[in-house]
């Protein structure tokens, strides 16, 4: 897409110079977001949800083990009729089948919880982004943090950066 954009920037450059100088931009967009007061409340939110399923995680593999540990006592000491033992096991397996999938889960839930809180954020700095663009008069902002360029001419590339920032009210 970018390859796309240049090339048309290319050809459409010789056409319209003398009607019309084109100004570019750049912006590190991550360097804003971190910026942000809404980013460490996003942070701080995903690490307490992270730590509950840490700790269920935890609690639940505790539970297993201790289970397992009662099985194999009792295995070792010949104590369980086999339909008892049998069924055992089967509850481990479960126990062990229940805890995948809530770590599976949990993984799942905590990427929809990132994606979630990390959305609002992103579309902020978008229209902080746009508003800029707007104001200054760019043909482009290209942000360097989501688009790899190779080169960025200082002369002829203003870097606003910190006038989003400033527009979003940020240090």
């Amino acid at each position: 897409m970018l390859k796309k954009i240049a090339l048309a920037i290319m050809f459409i450059l010789p056409m319209g110079v003398s009607a019309q100088t084109l100004k570019f931009g750049h912006v590190v967009s991550n360097e804003i977001i971190t910026a942000m007061p809404e980013f460490a409340k996003a942070q701080a939110d995903l690490q307490a949800l992270e730590k509950k399923y840490t700790e269920e995680i935890q609690r639940t593999s505790e539970e297993f083990n201790k289970k397992y540990q009662e099985y194999q006592q009792a295995v070792q000491k010949d104590s369980l009729p086999q339909n008892i033992a049998e069924r055992r096991q089967k509850e481990l397996q479960d126990m062990m089948q229940r805890s995948e999938q809530f770590q599976q889960e949990a993984q799942q839930n905590m990427q929809k919880a990132q994606t979630d809180l990390m959305a609002p954020i992103s579309k902020k700095v978008d229209e902080a982004i746009k508003a800029v663009g707007e104001a200054e008069g760019l043909t482009y902002i290209f942000d360097l943090a989501r688009t790899a360029i190779p080169y960025v001419n200082e002369k002829t590339s203003i870097n606003v950066t910190s006038l989003v920032k400033a527009k979003l009210g940020l240090k």
